[in-house]
């Protein structure tokens, strides 16, 4: 076989074969070849060996494919071959490698949609940043440095939605390990982009009278108001409150059972209505009339979008003129006062219907009621005096 110093001169004016098709070898690249048809194809090939073996690789056509590059990819793939691998045989497996818009599917559709409520959040994230740039790049190719140069595209434009898309990341990459789709996490070691405000945001006596009165004249409706006044007084997850439906509520006995496909750890959950919340029940009952929800949306059969409360509670933060806070942060109050008042940190981690551990757990989910009632009762008398 021909041998030669390929320069790109050379291979744009060589002599086509009469037919057929003659290989070149480059004296300067072990193992690089270019194949040149009688049509005027040029084909770049490497030849090694594995196993004792002669291989072909093919790696591209020219021009397509410059001399430079074709240099570069022989050596990695000679590299390869010194250290054992096989080349071919990593071409073919990689043939059936899903890419990432192939993995990101069935993240969706087989875990997120199931185990998240903010499953959408993920998809929006998967849209807006992550499928443009690799829906069609094999998953397992997405190295650590492709993950850091995203998030520092990202950061600049919004520092904690890069923070987001790297969680997002790195649940997907582990959830796609658990399935055999890829074998390693490229966010393994990758830090947060951005740094975060420690959530410890809580309302002061004076801000709850401030945040309660200032309600009254807030740019957002009514039922928005009371599902706000709801989570301050239950202390319960803004996500369960506004899936909440009547047929849930003993309002009789005062209580509300939380089913475990709602709820977030999956377990059932009882939450006794204080006087205060029986009458914010009272409300809301008033202005969802014959809905099943709570707070049904008004656009059909369905409740309000989760997001809709944090907006409206973003809006109104300049007209309250006290430090920004979100839904959450009115739940952490509730029970940060809670604890304040005497209540045990076991009994608010009963309210709160945290996960627990340990087999005996799933067996004590209903010991508490009475010491979670006389807590949220206490709670609401605090509330009563403070309004």
């Amino acid at each position: 076989m021909p041998k030669c110093s390929f320069t790109v001169r050379w291979i744009d004016s060589v002599i086509l074969p009469d037919k057929g098709q003659l290989d070149y070898f480059d004296s300067r690249t072990s193992g690089l070849g270019l194949r040149i048809s009688s049509a005027g194809r040029k084909s770049w090939f490497v030849m090694y060996r594995h196993a004792g073996r002669l291989r072909r690789y093919t790696i591209g056509t020219y021009p397509a494919l410059g001399l430079t590059h074709a240099r570069d990819k022989a050596k990695e793939l000679m590299h390869e071959s010194a250290m054992g691998n096989d080349p071919a045989t990593d071409k073919q497996v990689n043939r059936g490698a899903p890419t990432f818009g192939e993995m990101s599917v069935q993240y969706i559709e087989l875990y997120a949609m199931t185990n998240k409520r903010s499953w959408k959040e993920d998809q929006r994230i998967l849209d807006h940043d992550l499928l443009p740039k690799w829906k069609n790049v094999k998953a397992h190719e997405i190295k650590r440095r492709d993950i850091i140069s995203l998030l520092d595209v990202i950061v600049q434009r919004a520092p904690i939605q890069a923070n987001r898309t790297l969680a997002l990341l790195r649940k997907m990459f582990n959830w796609a390990i658990s399935r055999d789709l890829v074998e390693a996490n490229p966010c393994t070691a990758v830090k947060m982009p951005a740094k975060e405000n420690r959530k410890d945001r809580m309302l002061s006596d004076d801000e709850i009278l401030i945040f309660w009165n200032g309600l009254a004249t807030a740019s957002m409706s009514e039922l928005t108001r009371l599902c706000l006044k709801f989570q301050l007084v239950t202390a319960q997850r803004k996500g369960e409150i506004i899936v909440a439906e009547w047929s849930e509520f003993d309002l009789n006995n005062g209580w509300w059972t939380i089913p475990s496909e709602k709820a977030k750890n999956k377990l059932s959950h009882r939450v006794p209505m204080s006087p205060l919340a029986l009458q914010l029940l009272e409300q809301i009952k008033s202005l969802s009339g014959e809905s099943r929800w709570l707070f049904p949306s008004s656009k059909g059969d369905k409740p309000v979008l989760d997001t809709s409360i944090d907006h409206a509670l973003h809006k109104n933060e300049a007209k309250f003129g006290i430090p920004p806070f979100t839904p959450h942060d009115l739940r952490r109050t509730a029970a940060s006062h809670m604890t304040g008042m005497g209540v045990s940190r076991l009994t608010v981690s009963k309210i709160l219907n945290h996960v627990e551990s340990g087999i005996t757990a799933v067996y004590d989910r209903h010991s508490y009621d009475r010491e979670k009632r006389k807590a949220l009762d206490k709670w609401g008398d605090k509330l009563t005096k403070i309004l």
